[in-house]
This record gives structure tokens, sequence and C-alpha cells, in this order.
């Protein structure tokens, strides 16, 4: 009996380890931005951040360089936003890790249907991406 109990335990820390969304590494702030800087972004390779709001919730959101042009998105998908579990990179494509949608990176702005990722506006100067961090709390309702 204390074998199959500490069984069933494991299999729940295993599932709830697997049901939520990863941490990454908390982007950089000046005033009411955060900032990315442009040069450390690799072509068509998301870089996934964590912005931490009111120390108790995570917002997960990417940025990418797409033939020279600078997008940011949340990591939650229109559709499968309340699963709260993003997206991944692979193999050149953004995976929904609810639905299991993938679509090439050169289509990350257009999704497949209602599967695409939440846009954050963000914008260029002086070589950095600046996001207003009002962009990223007014969606906290997604995460």
């Amino acid at each position: 009996m204390k074998r199959i109990s500490h069984i069933i335990f494991l299999v729940v820390l295993f599932l709830a380890s697997c049901s939520r969304q990863p941490v990454y590494p908390e982007p950089e702030r000046t005033g009411s931005d955060v900032v990315i800087n442009i040069s450390s972004l690799k072509p068509a390779v998301p870089e996934f951040f964590t912005y931490h709001y009111n120390k108790s919730k995570n917002i997960n959101f990417f940025v990418i360089n797409i033939d020279g042009k600078i997008f940011s998105f949340f990591d939650a998908c229109e559709r499968c936003y309340p699963k709260k579990l993003g997206y991944r990179f692979d193999n050149a494509s953004v995976v929904c890790r609810a639905c299991d949608i993938r679509f090439p990176v050169s289509e990350v702005e257009k999704g497949i249907g209602s599967c695409a990722p939440i846009k954050l506006e963000g914008y260029v100067k002086d070589g950095k991406y600046l996001i207003p961090v009002s962009n990223i709390e007014n969606k906290a309702d997604k995460f």
C-alpha cells in the first residue's frame, strides 16, 4: 500500500510539473520599459523572457528577429491561453504547447486559425527593442 501511494505521489508531481509554463530570464528594465538588446537576438530564433508582475504572477513573452524586423509576442495563444502552457521553439517552428499546432517562425505573426501568439507592442530605438511595461501588464489576465 505504501508503494502505491508513493507511485501516485510521483505521478501527480510529474503531471503538475508538466502543466506549467516555464520561467525564463527576467528582461532588463529601464524606467517604464523593458529593454532587449537587438544584437543578442539570433535571426529567426525566439528569445523568451519572464516579467514578474506584482511579485505573484509571471508574464512570459518572446522577442524574435524575422528578416531584420523585431517582433514581440506574449507566450500565450489567443485560443489556448487558459491552459497557461505557452509556446516552445522546435526545429525552426513555434509550437503551441496546448494544442500542438506548429507553424514556421516566418509565419508567427499570422499563426494558424485561432492558434496565434498574442501580439505585444514594442519599438526599436538606439539598437534596443523597448516594450512599455504597461503593454505587458495590460495582459496579465492571460497568465
